[in-house]
């Protein structure tokens, strides 16, 4: 059997669907649906089992013959201030997998994220580059130090993916934590235009660049792990490119223009016909807010992770075309 934690959501559900299509179907499904919605990203899924996330810890002991556990459930709201939930949720929870896994040999891999880097300019899996900037980014941070410190020691595999900027199907749930593409997707249904930052601290007018990755590219890095359980370690997990917030907004509504049967336009033509627009950076954000992310990638290719990475320009196309086709 293979556990999947935070199932129901994002990452977690186009995982459990992966394994599904790779012919999985003993797959224990762990999440909290207080949020209901979520239950729709596993309609069309074959599981074995579904466990509360918070009854999940004390029937642990049922799982001992688990094949692997991927852990990806998490508070991923970087604006959230309660520091206390989101230690107990991200880091007490993984720490209570991570006992579990060690103590009966389990493979364990788990989502970091690209927040513990917070305000560095450099993407390295070092620790003289992580530098969070929010308590979620903190609560990654510090699961991240425990697990270097029982790598070295550890007799079952434990992997640590440092997830960039993830968009792509089944993220509706996320509400105003879902990515880029899906809000620039539904502004411009409903406006005709979308929003993007004005220039800030050095970058200018939807300028901000980060490493955007598809989902689908995500999940083929969880299962090369799974299917490579002799490797360890913490690796970034995004395509080594950064690209402007510009790119991901011309290609939602280039996409969206051609499926309405519109030419595309290069960016300075859509900005003119107001069809992208530029609004003040918000104060509420500075200091706070991550303008450049680019994963170092090295370290991921140099175990033999050859997944090809879609560039914004094909994988938000192609997340486009998937949110027409669910209107």
């Amino acid at each position: 059997m293979i556990i999947v934690t935070g199932a129901a959501g994002f990452i977690g559900s186009n995982l459990v669907h992966a394994l599904n299509r790779r012919g999985e179907r003993d797959i224990v499904a762990v999440d909290n649906l207080e949020k209901a919605d979520k239950f729709r990203n596993l309609v069309d899924c074959d599981l074995a089992d579904f466990i509360d996330k918070r009854d999940f810890l004390g029937r642990l002991g049922r799982f001992r013959a688990a094949r692997a556990i991927f852990h990806q459930g998490a508070c991923s709201d970087t604006m959230e201030s309660d520091g206390r939930y989101m230690m107990e949720n991200n880091y007490r929870y993984s720490l209570a997998l991570l006992e579990h896994a060690a103590a009966h040999g389990t493979p364990f891999v788990y989502a970091s994220s690209a927040a513990v880097y917070g305000g560095s300019r450099r993407f390295v899996e070092e620790r003289a580059h992580e530098r969070p900037l929010n308590v979620y980014g903190y609560s990654k941070y510090l699961f991240d130090q425990i697990v270097r410190r029982r790598l070295a020691d550890a007799r079952h595999q434990i992997v640590g993916l440092r997830y960039f900027n993830v968009y792509g199907p089944r993220e509706s749930h996320k509400a105003r934590m879902a990515s880029v593409a899906f809000h620039n997707f539904n502004q411009f249904l409903a406006e005709g235009r979308v929003r993007l930052f004005a220039g800030w601290d050095g970058w200018g007018d939807g300028a901000q660049s980060r490493d955007f990755i598809h989902v689908d590219d995500v999940v083929a890095v969880n299962l090369h792990f799974l299917a490579h359980p002799g490797q360890s370690g913490i690796f970034n997990c995004g395509t080594g490119r950064a690209q402007p917030f510009n790119d991901v907004a011309g290609t939602v509504v280039n996409t969206l223009r051609r499926l309405q049967g519109q030419p595309e336009l290069p960016l300075a033509e859509l900005v003119a016909l107001g069809q992208i627009e530029y609004v003040p950076f918000p104060d509420a954000l500075k200091g706070k807010y991550q303008s450049y992310t680019q994963a170092d990638d090295t370290r991921l290719r140099g175990i033999g992770c050859t997944q090809p990475m879609a560039t914004v320009q094909e994988g938000v196309a192609r997340y486009v075309e998937w949110l027409w086709a669910q209107r």
